[in-house]
């Protein structure tokens, strides 16, 4: 819980501004995948928070966009014990389960996590590659505060 708000402290801290000039440094990404990303956030961010728990790397990084976004706290902080209780309580049972070979319980979790790992790789290299093909196409990107649908 300390590590979660911590990070979603550091979200808030840095706030949405910062996030979308640092977005339009970025080589390769663009403004509007940050704002389709808040979107996204908006409608789906409880529901992130509380299944993110469940998911290796998602589960501390999901704690900064519900900073960034403001989350009321108490529903953050809600939804992170309640969704860090289920995970834990599982890591509990099934070592209590297997008893003396509760190390089993690090070897299914292992596995877990490399595929989780390897999914996120594959799609952090399509992400890179699609790009590239689009800025090799000649497609250009929108200087920051274009074209994002917003009125000032």
């Amino acid at each position: 819980m300390v590590g979660a708000l911590a990070l979603y402290l550091l979200g808030a801290l840095f706030g949405r501004d910062r996030v979308i000039a640092a977005a339009a440094r970025l080589p390769l990404v663009k403004v509007a995948d940050v704002e389709r990303t808040e979107a996204w956030f908006l409608r789906h961010g409880t529901k992130a928070v509380f299944f993110g728990r469940f998911v290796p790397i998602f589960r501390s990084l999901i704690s900064i966009p519900a900073g960034v976004e403001r989350m009321r706290l108490p529903a953050f902080l809600a939804l992170t014990a309640a969704g860090s209780l289920i995970w834990n309580t599982a890591f509990i049972a099934g070592g209590y389960a297997l008893g003396a070979r509760w190390h089993e319980v690090t070897d299914v979790v292992g596995l877990y996590s490399k595929v989780i790992l390897a999914v996120v790789a594959a799609a952090g290299l399509a992400f890179v590659a699609v790009r590239l093909l689009r800025a090799g196409r000649g497609e250009r990107r929108r200087p920051a505060g274009s074209g994002s649908g917003r009125r000032p």
